[in-house]
Protein backbone atom coordinates (compact mmCIF):
# COMPACT_ATOMS: atom_id res chain seq x y z
CA UNK A 1 0.00 0.00 0.00
CA UNK A 2 1.35 3.51 -1.00
CA UNK A 3 1.09 6.70 1.16
CA UNK A 4 -3.38 7.93 0.37
CA UNK A 5 -3.21 4.73 -1.94
CA UNK A 6 -5.85 2.28 -1.22
CA UNK A 7 -5.55 0.39 2.05
CA UNK A 8 -7.87 -1.85 0.28
CA UNK A 9 -7.68 -3.77 -3.45
CA UNK A 10 -10.78 -6.11 -4.36
CA UNK A 11 -10.21 -7.77 -7.88
CA UNK A 12 -12.58 -9.84 -9.57
CA UNK A 13 -13.05 -11.32 -6.35
CA UNK A 14 -16.61 -13.97 -6.94
CA UNK A 15 -17.88 -16.17 -4.42
CA UNK A 16 -20.69 -19.05 -5.16
CA UNK A 17 -22.37 -20.92 -3.08
CA UNK A 18 -22.98 -24.13 -4.69
CA UNK A 19 -24.73 -22.56 -7.78
CA UNK A 20 -25.77 -19.47 -5.78
CA UNK A 21 -24.12 -16.84 -6.58
CA UNK A 22 -22.79 -14.52 -3.66
CA UNK A 23 -20.81 -12.15 -5.42
CA UNK A 24 -19.71 -11.83 -8.77
CA UNK A 25 -16.41 -10.57 -10.46
CA UNK A 26 -16.34 -7.66 -7.71
CA UNK A 27 -13.44 -4.51 -8.29
CA UNK A 28 -13.35 -2.06 -5.49
CA UNK A 29 -10.53 0.11 -4.21
CA UNK A 30 -10.66 1.88 -0.47
CA UNK A 31 -8.58 4.59 -0.40
CA UNK A 32 -6.58 5.46 2.56
CA UNK A 33 -8.68 8.37 5.09
CA UNK A 34 -11.78 7.45 3.50
CA UNK A 35 -14.85 6.21 4.68
CA UNK A 36 -16.87 4.20 1.84
CA UNK A 37 -19.92 3.07 1.50
CA UNK A 38 -21.18 -0.21 0.63
CA UNK A 39 -24.81 0.39 -0.03
CA UNK A 40 -27.37 -2.36 -1.37
CA UNK A 41 -30.53 -3.98 -0.17
CA UNK A 42 -30.87 -6.63 2.16
CA UNK A 43 -29.36 -10.28 0.28
CA UNK A 44 -27.54 -7.89 -2.59
CA UNK A 45 -24.08 -9.69 -1.05
CA UNK A 46 -22.42 -6.82 1.11
CA UNK A 47 -22.03 -9.24 4.18
CA UNK A 48 -20.55 -11.96 1.67
CA UNK A 49 -17.92 -9.41 0.37
CA UNK A 50 -16.78 -8.30 4.08
CA UNK A 51 -16.64 -11.62 5.48
CA UNK A 52 -14.67 -12.62 2.23
CA UNK A 53 -12.54 -9.59 2.18
CA UNK A 54 -11.33 -10.86 5.70
CA UNK A 55 -10.71 -14.42 4.99
CA UNK A 56 -13.87 -15.43 7.16
CA UNK A 57 -15.65 -16.86 3.83
CA UNK A 58 -13.24 -19.04 0.84
CA UNK A 59 -13.26 -16.44 -1.85
CA UNK A 60 -14.04 -18.88 -5.27
CA UNK A 61 -11.78 -17.26 -7.16
CA UNK A 62 -10.30 -13.28 -7.36
CA UNK A 63 -7.69 -11.21 -5.72
CA UNK A 64 -8.35 -9.06 -2.38
CA UNK A 65 -5.32 -6.91 -0.95
CA UNK A 66 -5.15 -5.48 2.44
CA UNK A 67 -2.81 -3.22 3.27
CA UNK A 68 -0.59 -4.18 0.33
CA UNK A 69 -1.08 -8.13 2.07
CA UNK A 70 -3.07 -10.96 0.46
CA UNK A 71 -5.98 -11.61 2.30
CA UNK A 72 -5.86 -15.22 2.97
CA UNK A 73 -1.62 -15.81 3.31
CA UNK A 74 -1.53 -13.00 5.54
CA UNK A 75 -5.05 -12.93 7.23
CA UNK A 76 -4.21 -13.21 10.29
CA UNK A 77 -1.50 -9.96 10.02
CA UNK A 78 -4.48 -8.24 8.45
CA UNK A 79 -6.92 -8.69 11.30
CA UNK A 80 -4.24 -7.32 13.98
CA UNK A 81 -4.56 -3.84 11.57
CA UNK A 82 -8.18 -3.82 10.74
CA UNK A 83 -10.93 -3.02 13.76
CA UNK A 84 -14.30 -5.25 12.91
CA UNK A 85 -18.16 -4.85 13.54
CA UNK A 86 -19.74 -8.05 11.78
CA UNK A 87 -23.80 -7.45 11.35
CA UNK A 88 -24.49 -9.99 13.84
CA UNK A 89 -22.13 -9.17 16.17
CA UNK A 90 -23.18 -11.03 20.02
CA UNK A 91 -21.20 -11.95 22.98
CA UNK A 92 -21.66 -13.65 26.06
CA UNK A 93 -24.38 -13.44 28.04
CA UNK A 94 -23.64 -14.02 31.73
CA UNK A 95 -20.77 -11.88 31.71
CA UNK A 96 -20.20 -8.17 32.40
CA UNK A 97 -19.25 -5.86 29.33
CA UNK A 98 -15.98 -4.24 30.77
CA UNK A 99 -14.53 -8.14 30.89
CA UNK A 100 -15.91 -9.19 27.54
CA UNK A 101 -13.99 -5.91 26.13
CA UNK A 102 -10.75 -6.09 28.10
CA UNK A 103 -10.28 -9.55 26.66
CA UNK A 104 -10.90 -8.22 22.91
CA UNK A 105 -8.82 -5.56 24.06
CA UNK A 106 -5.98 -8.15 25.25
CA UNK A 107 -6.66 -10.63 21.65
CA UNK A 108 -5.10 -7.10 19.65
CA UNK A 109 -2.11 -6.88 22.27
CA UNK A 110 -3.37 -4.04 23.53
CA UNK A 111 -3.31 -3.02 27.39
CA UNK A 112 -4.77 0.88 27.56
CA UNK A 113 -7.87 0.77 28.50
CA UNK A 114 -8.59 4.83 28.47
CA UNK A 115 -9.99 4.52 24.58
CA UNK A 116 -12.65 2.05 25.57
CA UNK A 117 -13.39 3.70 28.81
CA UNK A 118 -13.71 7.00 26.59
CA UNK A 119 -16.05 5.37 24.17
CA UNK A 120 -18.24 3.65 26.56
CA UNK A 121 -18.46 7.26 28.02
CA UNK A 122 -19.21 8.80 24.79
CA UNK A 123 -21.67 6.29 23.56
CA UNK A 124 -23.69 6.21 27.24
CA UNK A 125 -22.45 2.44 27.87
CA UNK A 126 -22.66 0.98 31.23
CA UNK A 127 -19.51 -1.04 31.30
CA UNK A 128 -20.60 -3.07 34.33
CA UNK A 129 -24.16 -5.06 33.23
CA UNK A 130 -24.34 -8.18 32.14
CA UNK A 131 -24.19 -8.33 28.49
CA UNK A 132 -27.40 -10.54 28.37
CA UNK A 133 -29.44 -7.65 29.91
CA UNK A 134 -28.97 -5.10 27.40
CA UNK A 135 -31.13 -3.80 24.72
CA UNK A 136 -30.86 -4.34 21.24
CA UNK A 137 -29.39 -0.86 21.22
CA UNK A 138 -26.38 -1.02 23.77
CA UNK A 139 -25.20 -4.23 22.26
CA UNK A 140 -24.93 -2.17 19.12
CA UNK A 141 -22.45 -0.16 21.36
CA UNK A 142 -20.66 -2.99 22.73
CA UNK A 143 -20.04 -3.86 19.02
CA UNK A 144 -18.85 -0.56 18.44
CA UNK A 145 -16.94 0.14 21.40
CA UNK A 146 -14.59 -3.27 20.72
CA UNK A 147 -14.42 -1.95 16.92
CA UNK A 148 -12.46 1.48 17.93
CA UNK A 149 -11.09 0.87 21.08
CA UNK A 150 -7.94 -0.86 19.96
CA UNK A 151 -6.89 2.14 17.35
CA UNK A 152 -6.64 0.25 14.52
CA UNK A 153 -5.98 1.86 11.17
CA UNK A 154 -8.65 0.55 9.27
CA UNK A 155 -12.50 -0.42 10.63
CA UNK A 156 -15.26 -2.41 8.69
CA UNK A 157 -18.77 -2.53 9.60
CA UNK A 158 -21.22 -4.22 8.68
CA UNK A 159 -24.62 -2.43 9.25
CA UNK A 160 -23.29 -0.35 12.11
CA UNK A 161 -26.31 1.48 13.01
CA UNK A 162 -28.42 -1.57 13.20
CA UNK A 163 -30.58 -0.56 17.00
CA UNK A 164 -29.36 2.39 17.88
CA UNK A 165 -31.69 5.63 18.35
CA UNK A 166 -31.80 8.34 16.05
CA UNK A 167 -29.79 11.13 18.75
CA UNK A 168 -27.17 8.27 19.01
CA UNK A 169 -26.99 7.61 15.41
CA UNK A 170 -25.74 11.38 15.32
CA UNK A 171 -23.20 10.82 17.72
CA UNK A 172 -21.96 7.64 16.09
CA UNK A 173 -21.80 9.94 12.74
CA UNK A 174 -19.79 12.80 14.18
CA UNK A 175 -17.56 10.46 15.85
CA UNK A 176 -16.57 8.98 12.41
CA UNK A 177 -16.10 12.35 10.80
CA UNK A 178 -13.60 12.33 13.95
CA UNK A 179 -11.88 9.10 13.05
CA UNK A 180 -11.85 10.34 9.31
CA UNK A 181 -9.63 13.64 10.06
CA UNK A 182 -7.34 11.84 12.46
CA UNK A 183 -6.62 9.76 8.99
CA UNK A 184 -8.50 6.31 9.90
CA UNK A 185 -9.82 4.31 6.84
CA UNK A 186 -14.02 2.88 7.32
CA UNK A 187 -15.72 0.64 5.01
CA UNK A 188 -18.91 0.51 6.39
CA UNK A 189 -21.52 -1.63 4.18
CA UNK A 190 -25.38 -0.01 4.84
CA UNK A 191 -29.21 -0.06 3.36
CA UNK A 192 -29.63 3.17 4.87
CA UNK A 193 -29.25 5.65 2.40
CA UNK A 194 -29.29 8.94 4.69
CA UNK A 195 -26.70 7.36 6.53
CA UNK A 196 -24.16 7.05 3.97
CA UNK A 197 -25.25 10.80 2.41
CA UNK A 198 -24.58 11.92 6.37
CA UNK A 199 -21.06 10.38 6.34
CA UNK A 200 -19.79 8.94 3.22
CA UNK A 201 -16.97 10.36 0.72
CA UNK A 202 -17.50 7.73 -1.67
CA UNK A 203 -20.43 4.80 -2.04
CA UNK A 204 -20.67 1.84 -3.91
CA UNK A 205 -24.00 0.31 -5.20
CA UNK A 206 -23.99 -3.43 -5.10
CA UNK A 207 -27.20 -5.28 -6.63
CA UNK A 208 -27.85 -8.58 -6.95
CA UNK A 209 -24.24 -10.14 -6.31
CA UNK A 210 -22.73 -7.59 -8.75
CA UNK A 211 -21.04 -4.22 -8.20
CA UNK A 212 -23.01 -1.19 -10.14
CA UNK A 213 -21.81 2.47 -8.96
CA UNK A 214 -18.87 3.35 -7.32
CA UNK A 215 -19.04 7.22 -7.01
CA UNK A 216 -18.45 10.09 -4.72
CA UNK A 217 -21.48 11.22 -3.19
CA UNK A 218 -20.90 14.96 -4.35
CA UNK A 219 -20.47 13.61 -8.00
CA UNK A 220 -23.22 11.01 -8.05
CA UNK A 221 -25.67 14.38 -6.51
CA UNK A 222 -24.80 16.03 -9.12
CA UNK A 223 -25.42 13.47 -11.99
CA UNK A 224 -28.78 12.70 -10.23
CA UNK A 225 -29.76 16.53 -10.64
CA UNK A 226 -32.63 18.26 -9.32
CA UNK A 227 -36.30 17.77 -8.69
CA UNK A 228 -37.94 21.30 -10.44
CA UNK A 229 -41.88 22.38 -9.52
CA UNK A 230 -43.23 25.00 -11.39
CA UNK A 231 -47.28 26.53 -11.31
CA UNK A 232 -47.45 28.72 -13.96
CA UNK A 233 -50.58 31.60 -14.18
CA UNK A 234 -52.19 29.37 -17.22
CA UNK A 235 -52.01 25.60 -18.34
CA UNK A 236 -48.69 24.26 -18.96
CA UNK A 237 -48.06 22.47 -22.61
CA UNK A 238 -46.10 19.52 -21.86
CA UNK A 239 -44.01 20.67 -25.00
CA UNK A 240 -42.54 23.64 -23.07
CA UNK A 241 -40.38 21.26 -21.50
CA UNK A 242 -39.47 19.35 -24.26
CA UNK A 243 -35.37 19.58 -24.07
CA UNK A 244 -32.72 17.38 -23.17
CA UNK A 245 -31.53 16.87 -19.58
CA UNK A 246 -35.53 17.64 -18.34
CA UNK A 247 -36.78 13.93 -17.37
CA UNK A 248 -39.96 11.90 -15.66
CA UNK A 249 -41.87 15.48 -16.70
CA UNK A 250 -45.83 15.13 -14.81
CA UNK A 251 -47.77 17.53 -15.70
CA UNK A 252 -51.37 18.69 -14.20
CA UNK A 253 -52.93 22.10 -15.47
CA UNK A 254 -50.87 24.92 -14.70
CA UNK A 255 -48.16 22.91 -12.23
CA UNK A 256 -45.72 20.94 -13.36
CA UNK A 257 -42.61 18.49 -12.10
CA UNK A 258 -39.84 17.15 -13.44
CA UNK A 259 -36.57 16.13 -12.75
CA UNK A 260 -33.41 18.16 -14.48
CA UNK A 261 -29.97 17.31 -14.97
CA UNK A 262 -28.93 19.88 -17.14
CA UNK A 263 -27.83 23.40 -16.70
CA UNK A 264 -30.83 24.59 -14.56
CA UNK A 265 -30.39 28.37 -15.99
CA UNK A 266 -31.96 26.80 -19.24
CA UNK A 267 -35.17 25.72 -17.89
CA UNK A 268 -35.42 29.08 -15.98
CA UNK A 269 -35.18 31.24 -19.22
CA UNK A 270 -37.52 28.99 -21.39
CA UNK A 271 -40.45 29.00 -17.95
CA UNK A 272 -39.54 33.01 -17.87
CA UNK A 273 -41.26 33.67 -20.64
CA UNK A 274 -44.36 32.72 -18.75
CA UNK A 275 -46.20 34.10 -15.31
CA UNK A 276 -44.40 32.08 -13.01
CA UNK A 277 -47.08 32.11 -10.09
CA UNK A 278 -44.50 29.68 -7.55
CA UNK A 279 -41.54 27.56 -8.34
CA UNK A 280 -39.66 25.32 -5.35
CA UNK A 281 -36.16 23.42 -6.21
CA UNK A 282 -35.01 20.19 -4.27
CA UNK A 283 -31.89 18.10 -4.29
CA UNK A 284 -32.33 15.03 -5.66
CA UNK A 285 -31.83 13.30 -2.72
CA UNK A 286 -29.93 9.78 -2.87
CA UNK A 287 -33.07 7.64 -1.51
CA UNK A 288 -34.70 9.22 -4.53
CA UNK A 289 -31.69 7.82 -6.53
CA UNK A 290 -31.31 4.66 -5.02
CA UNK A 291 -35.39 3.91 -5.13
CA UNK A 292 -35.30 4.90 -9.27
CA UNK A 293 -32.34 2.86 -9.73
CA UNK A 294 -33.91 -0.32 -8.19
CA UNK A 295 -37.11 0.04 -9.82
CA UNK A 296 -35.35 -0.82 -13.53
CA UNK A 297 -34.32 -4.09 -14.18
CA UNK A 298 -30.04 -3.16 -14.64
CA UNK A 299 -30.24 0.23 -12.83
CA UNK A 300 -30.81 3.56 -14.38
Amino acid sequence: MTENGPVIEIRGLTKMYGDVVGIKDLDLDVHQGEIMGFLGPNGAGKTTTIRTCLDLLAKTRGEVRIFGLDSHNDSIEIRKRTGYLPGDFGMYNELPVRTILRYLLSLSGCVDEGPMEELASRFDLDLDKRYGSLSKGNRQKVGIVQAFMAGQELIIMDEPTSGLDPLMQQKFYEFLREERAKGKTIFMSSHILAEVEEVCDRVAIIRDAELQVVERIAALKEKMGKTLEIELGSEIDPKLFDMPGVEGLEVDGRRARMIVTCDLDQVIKRVSEHNIVNMSLETFSLDQFFMTYYSHPGGG
